[in-house]
């Protein structure tokens, strides 16, 4: 029943409705911004990812948290 209920005449319709709404001259500064903080957000990904590869495991941290006992 909804099997291509998207048609592309659908998706011109929305765009030119984006274009009314928000003006021409607004768009591409739209779309930069857009950008930036799309780029912006995937280098915070992959920071935090490097940053996970790099912790210590539970184990090693278990290790690390164990007193060490004093030499005699």
């Amino acid at each position: 029943m909804y099997a291509n209920a998207l048609k592309p005449w659908h998706l011109l319709i929305v765009a030119l409705a984006v274009i009314v709404l928000f003006g021409s001259k607004k768009l591409p500064d739209a779309a930069r911004g857009l950008g930036r903080s799309l780029r912006i957000l995937k280098s915070e990904a992959r920071a935090l990812k490097e940053e996970e590869g790099v912790a210590a495991t539970p184990a090693e941290e278990a290790k690390a948290e164990r007193p060490v006992p004093p030499a005699a």
